[in-house]
């Protein structure tokens, strides 16, 4: 076991292995290379009897975990959405990492508490939600979606669930488009509802809810004895990134007395620019609202911006008190621990405060706002080669595109190219992307937004795209 002497030692060879990494990080293959079972097979099956010595240990970890590491912080990473990091958001880890605060209560660490109350203001402020909203930091946007589910849930039944359960006659509903993300169902199921009262309503031409076939299924609901409970916006589908409109969804909730929640997970950070408020037009309607820094804005893994008007009805919702968590100062104080799931909480909010200082607002904007551009270049240039198809409308960082050989292809046909593509692309470690099915048809997806990508990082990529594209139709 190292001493501290030791510790300080390795602490300092650690952080140059991290800053050489970071340095390097893009010469390495994008997507892990290792094939099934690689790496568990490198690993003993029992543990060591005896201490082993940190050099052998870390050695393994280059040699056997890093080679099965997909390299989310490579400016070549435009996959899934992006889970960025950056220098100052690592330094306050380590500090985070260093204290070890279970920052359940104010008592159990004051400055987490009231830090987190601050910067969680602060980003309401950026984005420009109304003061009407109070924050607080959750783990992921999957789980700010069921802190929403079961607030609704408690509030639209006076806290009755809670404590004596679910009866015959509730009946709820929730409703969300065809192109929401997957965690609404799972929160759906762990409320209580039943994956059979989720309602996938119509998407539009450009993939967001259509506001009319919500009010039809809410009304044809009604008339079938279910009680609508909630609507769940996305600002920013999962697919195509497409963007629901919130003052339509909002008048309706208000018309049928149902929660609205947005899901602005990775979107949301968009708001830090005026221009693209127009996404939270209607704003004033809604009832909570999340969105990710772990995705866009430079900010560690985990680390989800969870917003409510209504901070009685969350409270009430979650909050417990068995005599071992009794304070002097309850009630003149922010417990966090009411405000979600978890008991235990991290100091989440250090690493997000050194980062919105160290940037600045306006060296955030900036990022974004370069992100944006050169997004818009690129799809600016795949609508004009021949042989690829742009899904429109191309929204803020991704770029959804398809390509299409001239010889005369079947459908399916394509897609299974498509499907070639992407995986001779990854395959390759140079640059890693995903794809999704719009109206049966495989689309591959490239977002623009890794912490350290450039404009050069995205020319080099799409011309690496279409060189492979051109092999796999001659090979």
């Amino acid at each position: 076991m190292i001493n501290s002497q030791e510790f300080r030692k390795y602490a300092h060879e650690f952080v140059d292995w991290m800053a050489d990494y970071l340095e390097s990080v893009e010469k390495l293959p994008v997507k892990s290379q290792v094939k099934p079972g690689d790496i568990f097979r490198q690993i003993p099956d029992s543990p060591p009897v005896k201490a082993e010595s940190m050099d052998k240990i870390f050695q393994d970890f280059q040699q056997i975990i890093l080679p099965g590491m997909t390299h989310w912080q490579s400016p070549n990473y435009f996959a899934y959405f992006t889970a960025n990091s950056s220098f100052p958001s690592v330094l306050a880890e380590m500090l985070t990492s260093a204290m070890a605060a279970q920052c359940m209560v104010w008592e159990t660490s004051p400055a987490a508490a009231e830090l987190e109350e601050k910067v969680l203001n602060w980003l309401r402020d950026m984005i420009g939600l109304p003061e009407t909203f109070a924050g607080v930091i959750q783990d992921t946007a999957s789980t700010a979606t069921l802190v929403a589910l079961l607030t609704a849930r408690e509030k639209y039944t006076a806290y009755r669930i809670n404590e004596a359960g679910f009866q015959d006659t509730d009946r709820f509903r929730i409703y969300c488009s065809t192109e929401a993300h997957s965690s609404i169902e799972k929160a759906v199921k762990m409320a209580g509802f039943g994956r059979k009262n989720l309602v996938k309503v119509q998407s539009n031409e450009a993939l967001a809810i259509v506001p009319e076939s919500l009010r039809k299924s809410i009304q044809d609901d009604i008339a079938a004895g279910f009680t609508p409970l909630c609507v769940v916006a996305a600002l920013g589908t999962t697919g195509t990134l497409a963007i629901d409109p919130l003052r339509p969804l909002g008048d309706i909730c208000r018309e049928f007395d149902v929660w609205l929640h947005v899901d602005a997970a990775f979107a949301g950070t968009a708001l830090v620019l005026p221009d693209q408020r127009w996404m939270i037009d209607g704003i004033e309607q809604v009832d909570s609202f999340v969105f990710n820094p772990h995705k866009w804005m430079f900010t560690n893994f985990d680390c989800s911006a969870y917003y409510v008007k209504d901070t009685e009805a969350l409270i009430r919702t979650f909050e417990i008190l068995p005599e071992y968590l009794k304070t002097g100062t309850r009630g003149t104080v922010k417990d966090y621990r009411d405000w979600g799931v978890q008991l235990g909480r991290r100091f989440r909010a250090l690493k997000l405060w050194f980062v919105i200082r160290d940037y600045g607002v306006n060296g955030i904007r900036q990022k974004v706002q370069d992100h944006i551009t050169w997004a818009r270049e690129l799809a600016k240039q795949i609508r004009s080669e021949s042989g690829f198809d742009l899904l429109d409308p191309q929204h803020l960082t991704l770029v959804c595109f398809r390509y299409r050989p001239e010889s005369e292809m079947a459908s399916e046909e394509i897609n299974q190219v498509n499907m070639a593509l992407m995986q001779k692309l990854n395959a390759s470690g140079r640059i890693y992307l995903t794809h999704t099915k719009v109206n049966g048809q495989v689309t591959l997806r490239m977002v623009i937004a890794q912490t350290h990508v450039t404009r050069d990082h995205v020319q080099k990529a799409w011309k690496f795209i279409r060189e492979t594209a051109a092999e796999i139709v001659t090979s």
